[in-house]
């Protein structure tokens, strides 16, 4: 009798033992490798392709932070993180212990079915995060978000107030430009020099694209401005950086006339924030 005992508390320490193990992997675990690969994209400038530049300096911030909680949960005894779930009344009988914790059996286990999605799915997250290399978002999502909603970038209330300079706009902010401007005339003559790639537009023309993000590539929107260049003469997704001028047509609708087009890699920082 004695031995089977032992051999069931000895099943009983190796089960709160896998518990133990996976609550901190669930915990602090994929915290810190979030942390880590947060970090070697910051510093190989490549956090950028995620993030807006100005929300870097926080993110790098946080993650050393996690990494001193990280360092500092191995002064915890395993399993201390659930220490608080266990305390029960010693005064209460065993068996009416057993009867109150009857009724909880079923949200236990639908709880530890959701842990353990939440902690596949966490841990699919991650993997791919150190697996895959950083990439910036397709052409085809941009072309897919392209017409969801009015092109309105930072400096949409100056434009439309007519105080803005012109000299210092990129893809999104001449979007805005051309998607708002009531008095397209003072805008015709316009010098630019514009960098994105080519999408096509809904006229069998061509558009200039760069994406623009807020804060993250979750809200990042596709900026479009046309340009009158043959359709053919670059495949949809060539960058491309165009010199030339803002012309008005005859209803009032605004283009970019080239004087030159040429092929680029990708930039480094894809996006206009």
């Amino acid at each position: 009798m004695s031995e089977h005992a032992s051999a069931h508390s000895s099943a009983l320490e190796r089960s709160a033992r896998r518990r133990a193990l996976g609550s901190r992997w669930l915990g602090i675990g994929l915290a810190t490798l979030v942390a880590v690969v947060t970090l070697g994209l910051g510093l190989t400038g490549r956090l950028n392709l995620y993030i807006s530049p100005e929300s870097i300096w926080f993110a790098c911030a946080a993650a050393v932070v996690t990494l001193a909680g990280a360092i500092w949960s191995f002064t915890l005894p395993l399993g201390s993180e659930g220490d608080h779930d266990h305390g029960h009344d010693h005064g209460t009988p065993h068996g009416a212990e057993r009867d109150a914790d009857a009724p909880a059996a079923p949200r236990r286990s639908l709880a530890l079915a959701g842990t353990v999605t939440g902690g596949v799915v966490a841990s699919g997250v991650v993997v791919a995060a150190l697996v895959l290399p950083p990439a910036s978002l397709s052409v085809d999502l941009a072309m897919s978000r392209v017409g969801e909603q009015t092109a309105l970038f930072a400096g949409a209330d100056d434009v439309t107030l007519g105080v803005a300079d012109t000299a210092t706009f990129g893809v999104g902010d001449w979007a805005s430009v051309f998607a708002t401007a009531t008095n397209t005339a003072s805008y015709d003559g316009k010098t630019v020099t514009l960098t994105g790639f080519v999408t096509p537009a809904d006229d069998e023309g061509v558009n200039l694209t760069r994406m623009v993000i807020t804060h993250c590539v979750i809200d990042a929107q596709p900026a479009t401005v046309p340009v009158t260049i043959d359709a053919g003469e670059f495949d949809t997704g060539q960058w491309v950086e165009i010199e030339g001028t803002v012309k008005a047509d005859a209803d009032g609708a605004l283009h970019v006339d080239p004087t030159t087009v040429t092929a680029i890699d990708e930039p480094g920082d894809p996006y206009e924030y």
